[in-house]
């Protein structure tokens, strides 16, 4: 492969520096020496942790650790964006961008979008202050009125652009809303696909704008994207009954299970703000989780803008932090496909015409809450070092 695409939500790896870190860095560079790329491209969420005021001292050494490894010791160019402020909250995103240049690769460039120019890149460049005025990207923090009625959030994306020989294409990092509750999110339809949707119009309108010549795009990040859960539950508890309890001094739903009418009321779901406990999470690995694709819609408002590579891996969302359990799903929320990498249809036509790999990272081994998902392929023109005659 000569490009690698990487994204991965990373705030369960600073919880756990000795733990998921270690296992998570093995797997990365194992998927390097595996696929060999020539340019790599990393786009992080949550960098930090979710206790990012004690977490983000730990980003820095991370980033070294990557830089200074064996396994990436062939990569002897780098361009890092680390959004560290936390203090900043009206520009804070907690995202982190970074990109990797094997040696072997010629010339590679930039665009710098204040004097629209490309500059060549040249050795190892971290960036963690003041992004919101670094001309090399393109960064945003979602305005408050995308979900007024949550306090604060720190969603957002990060936007680059590159030249590769011949080849011109945008890297979009980004990290939508989540889904505050399962109770809500259970009775469709709710507030939260409708902030996802609007927060990702904004940036389409925004990297497709007339300020600067369009050009093919890979958006890739933590979309948060959901499945129907009222029709998985519809699907997964067909015959069940179904029990309401509700807050002793109120109104509002606290609970809600599902039990089968015979077999002694076994308990198939039980549904709270924060628990989805299935009691067979068998059926979201079940080749791959296919079967509950149909109920994967939340994208297709924006067919005619982005497109995708066949899934054909398992959801990558909500995973066990416990280290021993790899391929479990934590009982926090419905397992869907969060993490994704979408592009234009000018950008698929590059991706399909040579060999491709679109697939889960890790996903034996415990990587956090979320598994990392993958793209790599090949650009037939790229030109190495030792290589002769025009691209």
């Amino acid at each position: 492969m000569e490009v690698l695409l990487l994204t991965a939500n990373v705030g369960s790896l600073f919880d756990d520096l000795e733990g998921l870190q270690i296992i998570w860095l093995q797997e990365f560079y194992q998927a390097v020496g595996k696929y060999k790329p020539y340019f790599i491209a990393v786009h992080c969420q949550e960098i930090g942790g979710k206790d990012y005021e004690t977490g983000m001292v730990h980003v820095d050494t991370f980033v070294d650790d990557i830089l200074s490894s064996k396994e990436m010791s062939e990569y002897n160019r780098a361009c890092v964006y680390l959004d560290e402020d936390f203090t900043a909250q009206h520009h804070f995103t907690a995202l982190g961008s970074m990109y990797f240049l094997h040696q072997s690769v010629h010339t590679i460039h930039q665009f710098d979008f204040k004097v629209q120019k490309y500059k060549e890149v040249f050795g190892k460049e971290i960036h963690t202050k003041h992004l919101e005025s670094n001309s090399m990207i393109e960064k945003e923090r979602f305005p408050q009125d995308f979900w007024p009625e949550f306090k604060w959030s720190r969603k957002g994306y990060i936007r680059t652009r590159w030249r590769i020989q011949d080849r011109i294409f945008d890297l979009v990092n980004i990290h939508l809303f989540h889904d505050a509750s399962n109770l809500i999110a259970w009775k469709s339809p709710s507030i939260f696909p409708g902030n996802r949707r609007k927060a990702l119009g904004h940036v389409l309108s925004r990297i497709t704008d007339t300020r600067y010549e369009k050009m093919p795009f890979l958006i890739f990040g933590d979309f948060n994207v959901r499945l129907d859960a009222k029709r998985v539950v519809e699907t997964l508890c067909s015959t069940a009954s179904v029990q309401t309890i509700s807050n002793a001094d109120a109104e509002d739903v606290k609970k809600v299970v599902f039990q089968e009418r015979d077999n002694d009321h076994k308990v198939l779901l039980r549904i709270e703000s924060k628990t989805f406990d299935y009691f067979d999470q068998d059926v979201f690995r079940e080749n791959n989780g296919k079967a509950l694709l149909e109920f994967d819609k939340e994208l297709a408002t924006f067919n005619n803008e982005i497109c995708e590579l066949d899934i054909q891996f398992p959801p990558s969302y909500p995973y066990s932090e416990v280290n021993t359990e790899g391929t479990q799903y934590a009982n926090t929320r419905c397992p869907a496909w969060c993490d994704r990498i979408l592009m234009s249809p000018s950008a698929k036509e590059v991706v399909v015409k040579g060999k491709y790999v679109y697939d889960l990272m890790g996903p034996a081994v415990c990587m956090g809450d979320h598994k990392p998902v993958f793209l790599g392929f090949q650009i037939t023109s790229l030109k190495r070092n030792g290589d002769k005659g025009d691209p």
